[in-house]
Parts: structure tokens; C-alpha cells; sequence
């Protein structure tokens, strides 16, 4: 892997972030969400979770870093959460159910990964996991594990 090569794409996407067009500050979401774990990314990824021009970029935002079902995205989205008003709240919450509607067991482990976020030292991760995990509660996946014969 080479650092440097990722450093200057976090670099480019944090500045495709600050664009005026929603659908740059959409797609820089999208592809900053894969650095999540990159410190660099945090602020911007936070920022663009919590777009306060368009919904758009919350919801793209927000899924992309739900659908990397790691501690480094659910921490980005909590930590969000507490800081969401109503509109941005129910974007978030429309994130959370598009990926985690279908597989039970996905559903299960980011329920798990909450529950881990709720010894986080940060009392903003810490109150952001109790809502993600409530979120996460009230789905019913389509599909469940089958029984085994």
C-alpha cells in the first residue's frame, strides 16, 4: 500500500468536498468514505454527513460509511448523530436502513459494533452509538439465517 499515494487522494477528495456543487460534495463522500480510518478524513467526512446545503450528500455520505460495517465508519456516523438536527437525523436514519435491510446477520454485527462503541471514551461516540443502535433495532431484515436441517 502506498501512503503517500493515499495521503494525496484524501487530499484531493477533501477539497472535491468543499465544492459548491452537491454532486461533488456527493461523490467526494462517497470515495472519502473508503478513508474513514485516515485522521485527515474525519472533519470532512463529519461535514459532509451533516451537509447543511443538501440532503443528498448526508445520505450518500452516510452510507458509504455504513456500508464499510467498521468501527471507523460507525464511529464517523455516531458521532454525527448526536450533532444531526431532525432533517439530517432522517437521512441518517434512511442510510442505516437501506444497508442494513436485507442481511439479519449485518444488521446483528453493526449492532454489535455499537454496543463496542458504547465503552468509547468520547461521550459524543458513546451517545451516537446509543442512537445508531436504536436505529439499528427497529429493522426487520429480509433475510435471516436459515435453520440448519
Amino acid at each position: 500500500m502506498n501512503q503517500d499515494r493515499r495521503r494525496l487522494a484524501v487530499t484531493a477528495l477533501i477539497k472535491l468536498a468543499t465544492s459548491d456543487d452537491y454532486q461533488d460534495r456527493a461523490d467526494a463522500g462517497r470515495a472519502l468514505a473508503n478513508f474513514a480510518e485516515a485522521t485527515e478524513a474525519r472533519e470532512s467526512l463529519l461535514r459532509l454527513v451533516l451537509d447543511v446545503n443538501d440532503t443528498l450528500v448526508t445520505l450518500a455520505t452516510a452510507e458509504a460509511l455504513l456500508r464499510r460495517q467498521d468501527t471507523a465508519g460507525f464511529t464517523i456516523v455516531a458521532e454525527a448523530l448526536v450533532e444531526a438536527d431532525i432533517q439530517h437525523s432522517t437521512y441518517i436514519h434512511d442510510a442505516v436502513t437501506a444497508v442494513f435491510m436485507v442481511f439479519a446477520f449485518e444488521r446483528d454485527r453493526a449492532v454489535e459494533a455499537c454496543d463496542a462503541l458504547s465503552l468509547d471514551t468520547s461521550a459524543q461516540v458513546r451517545q451516537g452509538a446509543a442512537q445508531l443502535r436504536e436505529m439499528l433495532a427497529e429493522i426487520r431484515p429480509v433475510l435471516y439465517p436459515q435453520e440448519p436441517a
